[in-house]
């Protein structure tokens, strides 16, 4: 039963789709498929327990905490102290850079 069959059955959904990218080399650690959903190019649609946050999305795909430097939830930057606390919705976009040296 997929997403939208669990709330169209239940009332409620347990269960959100958000679009996750990860820029430069953190790309590498976007798998090319992920509960069914399939990668495409630097993004992934994933679906997560409702209510679930940054920080855990952060943990679910084991990014190194040395290489999260921007963190982007719909374009808005969500800093270090927020993203523990910070609940993702249905629909959302998070995207994460690495840090970039440059000159």
């Amino acid at each position: 039963m997929g997403v939208d069959e669990v709330a169209a059955s239940t009332g409620r959904c347990l269960f959100m789709r958000i679009t996750f990218k990860l820029y430069a080399m953190l790309s590498d650690h976007l798998p090319s498929e992920f509960g069914g959903e399939r990668r495409s190019g630097n993004e992934l649609p994933v679906v997560l327990p409702q209510g679930d946050t940054v920080q855990g999305v952060i943990d679910r795909f084991r990014l190194p905490a040395k290489l999260v430097h921007l963190v982007l939830l719909n374009g808005v930057f969500i800093p270090p102290a927020e993203r523990t606390i910070r609940a993702l919705s249905d629909g959302d976009q998070l995207a994460i850079w690495p840090p970039i040296a440059g000159g």
